[in-house]
């Protein structure tokens, strides 16, 4: 089982190789919350320091086998970085759906990356094949003492930045990064809180957790790729069952908001899984008005062609973008009319789709659909009221 001496050593093997990362308060977010930005990592996540812990443990006749990985992106780029540095062959087998922009990065860090069509389990079961018949070194994401231990020392920098700290928000995919984080911090400080979040879409922790045993779960649907894994490992699960106070759960819009936060109040871009702890403070699903508490951004590695999307879910989440769609007389005049109400409300016409053949429309009658930029959920109310007082139908908000 992972120890605070396994983590210890990581940490004095990490010196000069991993960063120290900064934690700074999120005033905008809570006065006692602080960000501890993993995302600012070298590859642009935590996975580096279990990454590197794992490969400088091989013996010499390991290292010239090579070592084998299987990652949807972050794990990946890890390894490859730490087996380049010491001068160790990696393979990647990575999920067909990873983006592509972890896909180019991992091959950049000078791994040899092999795309298999399913999800991460599926790419696990092909690295696990490829072990098997070529001798490869299995370097597992998550469910290995030596690379908990190296994510532990994200736990041991954050006592040693946050003394006082109180509550640590961490997020949870197969369970390596809240293991070494938790066994870190309660050997150290029992009385700090370590809360876990999933993705409600990948929430296999979450389940195993209450079945009191690790299940898999059918299927994972979630924005937060990172952290789409079907079953967590037996060794996270023992750990989490021993150090972890509580797993709590998040929706994707939840999380394109909290990106769209960090990017707006701390000028900090998150991927979906790092954003998940910053998710769970704004919505609720963590009390932090009387604990310092520090959100753990694990990475920021999202694809610039999904960052869009994200940002668009997270503007209509917070009520910064609205749709309606409201039925007018076909006369002239009527579209005007419509539209200085709107602009009467202070929002902003983005887009107006005005079409007579509609199976909604009467004879007579039009739709117009219209994109709006809203302040917040509030104004989208407000203008709601305002059309229908003004005796307009609307079809869809």
């Amino acid at each position: 089982m992972l120890t605070l001496e396994m983590i210890q050593d990581a940490q004095a093997a990490l010196k000069g190789v991993a960063r120290v990362t900064p934690l700074n308060p999120a005033k905008k977010l809570g006065k006692n919350v602080f960000i501890k930005s993993e995302n600012l990592q070298l590859t642009g996540a935590f996975k580096l320091r279990g990454a590197y812990n794992k490969i400088r443990s091989l013996t010499p006749e390991e290292g010239k086998r090579g070592v084998i990985a299987c990652s949807a992106g972050n794990h990946a780029q890890g390894i490859a970085l730490s087996a380049t540095k010491l001068g160790i062959r990696s393979i990647i087998c990575m999920p067909a759906g990873a983006p592509i922009s972890k896909v180019e990065a991992t091959r950049n860090y000078g791994a040899e990356v092999i795309l298999v069509p399913g999800v991460y389990d599926d790419a696990a079961a092909e690295a696990q094949r490829l072990t098997e018949e070529k001798g490869y070194t299995f370097a597992h994401p998550f469910n290995d003492e030596l690379v908990m231990a190296g994510q532990g020392t994200i736990g041991l920098e954050i006592l040693e930045q946050l003394p006082e700290v109180e509550q640590v928000v961490v997020p949870i995919g197969g369970g390596g990064l809240i293991g070494g984080v938790a066994c870190a911090i309660k050997s150290l400080k029992p009385s700090c809180r370590v809360i876990g979040v999933q993705a409600s879409g990948a929430a296999s922790m979450y389940v195993s957790q209450k079945e009191g045993r690790p299940m898999e779960l059918s299927g994972v649907s979630t924005i937060a790729d990172g952290i789409a894994v079907k079953k967590p490992g037996n060794l996270t699960f023992e750990l989490c069952a021993k150090y972890v106070d509580e797993i709590v759960t998040v929706k994707d819009d939840e999380i394109a908001t909290a990106i769209l936060a960090l990017m707006e109040d701390q000028k900090t871009v998150a991927e979906g899984a790092g954003a998940t702890p910053v998710a769970a403070v704004m919505f609720g699903k963590v009390d932090v008005t009387d604990r310092k508490t520090v959100c753990l951004v694990s990475g920021g590695n999202v694809d610039v062609t999904t960052l869009s999307r994200i940002i668009t879910k997270g503007l209509s989440k917070s009520g910064r973008l609205a749709e309606f769609s409201a039925k007018i007389a076909d006369k002239p005049g009527s579209l005007l009319g419509l539209l200085q109400i709107v602009a009467n409300t202070g929002a902003n016409i983005l887009s107006v789709n005005h079409a007579r053949e509609d199976k909604h429309s009467d004879v007579g009658a039009c739709i117009v659909s219209m994109v709006l930029e809203t302040r917040n959920t509030q104004h989208v109310d407000d203008i709601e009221r305002e059309l229908i007082s003004n005796g307009y139908e609307l079809l869809t908000k």
